[in-house]
């Protein structure tokens, strides 16, 4: 490649690419995909695809259901996964491998450090990495709900150079492209706001489920981490050609001249927070900087059922949002020591106590 000397890559690649009228995997759009790939490796540059489209690869073996049920979904993913490897492995004259992840596996950190650790076997051996979330068995508490976003944390884990994502139009407009012909792109993107979530709209596309606000979410998430991020349209060919010679042909968004660290990147972006501290509103942030001041005396209510070590979320009694951080005491715990602490003929059990919170990573969510 003339100027992206790339070393290891992430492509994702939607639903509407794999199987666009729900009738099974088609070749339509994935014979330039599959080409940019080859070039890839042939130029030394290792390659993971994340790829969409089991529900929809498998829909048409399910007949004369309209709107199929959670059970009947989860089905159809079971059934479409092997025609969806399928689909791909006959482009490849080298193997490949499934790997099927929920949120559940980031969420935990042995199981993170165990998906990089297949990845990076894989690659070692020649074999191309195909990602896809385990629809069959992730529920509302365990899957991430896109696969934006769920490319974005396989860069991340993979310590990926790039990020391409694959969109049904050329990148990122200041408007919906599809009903407003005054529409411009953005080609470049240096610093991720609410200015450019603002200029992100719904899903266009009744195949897949990730709209342009869970690719800037995903664009978010890996730049952060280091990773360029491109937007392109998936749908043309000239795209991946475009990438191939070194240009950008959508919108390309540039990583942090500092990225996280990778505890930090973790806790931020791919760790849920599994409760809720509501602390008084005359509490001072930052809070890395008052940890030790984080006690039952500020505590006014807990919300959810965690652990000691467990993410939480801190906010001030205003309702917003502070920052995430690392349990130092259970929900349970908290809970007792706060009924008592607000009770007048009760002791006082605030001094039994440290920090609420470790001080070792701590995200603002909100300033």
């Amino acid at each position: 490649m003339k100027n992206n000397k790339w070393n290891r890559i992430v492509l994702k690649v939607g639903s509407a690419l794999i199987a666009p009228e729900r009738k099974g995997c088609s070749s339509r759009y994935l014979l330039h995909i599959a080409k940019f790939i080859l070039q890839c490796r042939d130029m030394g540059t290792e390659v993971i695809l994340v790829s969409s489209g089991s529900v929809a690869a498998g829909a048409h073996l399910f007949k004369n259901i309209d709107k199929p049920s959670l059970p009947i979904k989860k089905a159809m993913a079971a059934a479409g996964q092997n025609e969806m490897m399928s689909a791909w492995d006959r482009f490849f004259d080298f193997p490949s491998a499934q790997i099927l992840l929920t949120h559940g596996d980031f969420q935990d950190r042995e199981r993170y450090d165990s998906v990089r650790e297949t990845i990076f076997a894989l690659l070692e051996n020649g074999i191309l990495p195909v990602v896809n979330e385990n629809d069959v068995v992730t529920t509302d508490a365990l899957k991430v709900g896109d696969n934006d976003n769920l490319s974005a944390m396989v860069a991340a884990a993979a310590d990926a150079d790039a990020l391409i994502i694959c969109s049904d139009i050329d990148g990122l407009y200041n408007k919906n492209p599809h009903t407003n012909d005054d529409a411009v792109m953005i080609k470049q993107v240096s610093v991720i706001d609410q200015s450019i979530y603002d200029m992100a709209g719904g899903a266009h596309s009744s195949v897949g489920t990730g709209g342009m606000q869970t690719k800037i979410e995903a664009a978010e998430k890996a730049t952060s981490h280091g990773l360029t991020t491109y937007i392109i349209n998936g749908f043309k060919e000239n795209s991946f050609e475009q990438l191939i010679l070194g240009n950008n042909p959508g919108t390309i968004f540039a990583p942090y001249a500092k990225p996280m660290e990778e505890d930090l990147h973790w806790l931020t972006h791919t760790a849920k927070a599994q409760g809720e501290l509501v602390v008084e509103d005359g509490f001072e942030y930052p809070l890395e900087q008052h940890s030790e001041q984080l006690t039952s005396s500020e505590l006014l209510e807990v919300h959810g059922e965690f652990s000691a070590g467990d993410t939480i979320l801190v906010r001030s009694d205003d309702g917003k949002h502070k920052v995430k951080a690392e349990a130092n005491y259970s929900s349970c715990l908290l809970n007792f020591i706060t009924k008592h602490d607000n009770a007048e003929d009760e002791p006082d059990f605030q001094h039994h106590t440290g920090p609420l919170v470790s001080d070792k990573n701590i995200a603002v969510i909100d300033h």
